[in-house]
């Protein structure tokens, strides 16, 4: 009894070592496949990241076109104004000085209320710029039509650029409400910026036409 009680644990002594997996004596499991997945991980989690930032700014652009096209009149109008500001600034700072409007709200987001606003606030440096030491010596005449040059350059610069911005947005065409508020802005600084040309002109035969009595004299000699 005695020698089949000792011979009996040396019998189960001969078990593998690794009864769970025999074929990897490190004992790891034998599906590995979790553990090539979590050392992806990271790089997938990378690239989600970066899909989901791109979606986000993709929809923010795409809202902000959506904005200009429902708030047709505000927006691009609004846009028209701040272009159109800021260029006329860069024009008058070699005469003003830098930021010589400054800042001003948008008007209302009418044709007439942008231009009206636009005129106003460019017209009123005519003083300011008829002052200016290198403009002293020049006659009224071309002092005029030098300031309204200067702003006007500028108007037709800051024009230029909402039109682009518009129509990169694709607002812009023959039936497009957007086109048809800025271009109606557009000819009222222009029409603006003519009556107030005349109306600072000494000299009305500036249009190349004698007055009519030097031409009734000059046929009678």
């Amino acid at each position: 009894m005695a020698t089949t009680s000792v011979g009996f644990p040396r019998t189960t002594a001969t078990t593998p070592p690794n009864p769970i997996n025999p074929v990897n004596p490190a004992g790891q499991p034998t599906d590995s496949a979790p553990s090539a997945i979590t050392a992806n991980a990271p790089t997938q989690s990378k690239e989600s990241s970066a899909s989901n930032l791109r979606s986000q700014q993709n929809t923010q652009i795409l809202q902000a076109s959506m904005d200009v096209s429902i708030q047709s009149g505000n927006s691009s109008l609004t846009l028209l104004y701040r272009t159109a500001i800021d260029r006329i600034n860069e024009f008058l700072a070699p005469e003003l000085g830098p930021n010589a409007i400054g800042a001003t709200d948008a008007p209302d987001g009418s044709p007439e209320a942008t231009a009206g606003r636009i005129l106003s606030l460019s017209t009123a440096f005519y003083d300011a710029f008829a002052a200016q030491a290198k403009n002293k010596d020049k006659d009224p005449d071309t002092l005029a039509r030098d300031f309204v040059s200067l702003i006007r350059g500028g108007f037709e610069r800051g024009f230029g650029e909402a039109k682009d911005i518009l129509g990169g947005l694709q607002v812009l065409g023959a039936d497009s409400p957007v086109e048809q508020g800025i271009n109606k802005t557009y000819a009222l600084v222009m029409k603006g910026f003519d009556d107030f040309l005349v109306n600072k002109l000494t000299k009305p035969a500036d249009t190349n036409l004698p007055p009519a009595n030097e031409s009734k004299t000059s046929g009678g000699s």
